[in-house]
């Protein structure tokens, strides 16, 4: 971490807490704290996943962090880029600490092995004037968890797709100076090539593959090609259909 510019130059860290993120956020409304703060917990009673779910993972096991960021310099309309951002940080870790992995990014922002889940991703933004003002980056890294909830449809962790145990330090640091990297990349200018990287880690792109629409239920199929410039996905069918691409769900 030392040898990182402002990423976790900050650092809070907690054996327990309700949710990084929302404590992110709480530090956020009180004042500014300065860009690359992390907020951490070895465990989470309260976490959240995407779409209102919760994110469950058992306590000292998993990596559990939000990192503040301010990338005003980003609109409103470019907020995907962000997002496409962590999750090649993410990506970029995962492949330095086991490089056999069969590594993936699940649109819009979870990460896999293969067809199974090793990460999620939960980017909150505070938005004024057409622009975003702050951001909290919640990241849940399964590390070492050997057992999940059965209701779980394809967890897994670091540990389950490599037969090895990882010191979840060292995977922080490397996630925070990979994060670091991609975000100064972006601040660069350089949104296309992050695009056409995140394109390039796509799961299932170029594969036919099985798709719910949300919220009725009705299957289709279809081959991803890569994503539009507000993130939606975009997705190669046979006939036109008319359903909002912000709204499906890969079955495979």
């Amino acid at each position: 971490m030392s040898n990182n510019l402002f990423i976790g130059k900050v650092y809070h860290r907690f054996p327990e807490l309700p949710s990084t993120n929302d404590l992110a956020a709480e530090l956020m409304s009180k004042s500014r704290p300065p860009e690359g703060t992390v907020v951490r917990a070895d465990n989470q009673t309260a976490g959240h996943g995407q779409f209102g779910s919760k994110w469950l993972s058992d306590a000292g096991k998993n990596l559990l962090v939000s990192i503040i960021l301010y990338p005003s310099w980003l609109s409103v309309e470019r907020q995907f880029e962000l997002s496409m951002t962590v999750a090649l940080a993410l990506h970029d870790t995962a492949r330095v600490l086991y490089p056999a992995g069969r590594w993936s990014v699940k649109w819009p922002n979870d990460l896999y092995e293969g067809d199974r889940k090793v990460a999620g991703i939960l980017i909150k933004n505070s938005l004024s004037s057409g622009q975003i003002q702050g951001s909290v980056a919640g990241i849940g890294l399964n590390v070492n968890q050997l057992v999940f909830d059965p209701a779980l449809p394809n967890p897994a962790s670091l540990a389950m797709v490599s037969g090895t145990s990882y010191d979840t330090d060292v995977v922080a640091a490397q996630l925070f100076g990979a994060l670091e990297r991609r975000y100064l990349q972006l601040k660069s200018g350089a949104g296309k090539v992050i695009k056409a990287a995140y394109e390039q880690t796509l799961y299932r792109k170029d594969i036919l593959s099985e798709f719910e629409r949300l919220p009725d239920g009705g299957h289709f199929s279809g081959i991803i090609r890569g994503v539009g410039e507000s993130g939606m996905l975009l997705v190669e069918v046979e006939a036109l259909e008319s359903f909002d691409l912000k709204q499906i769900r890969i079955i495979i």
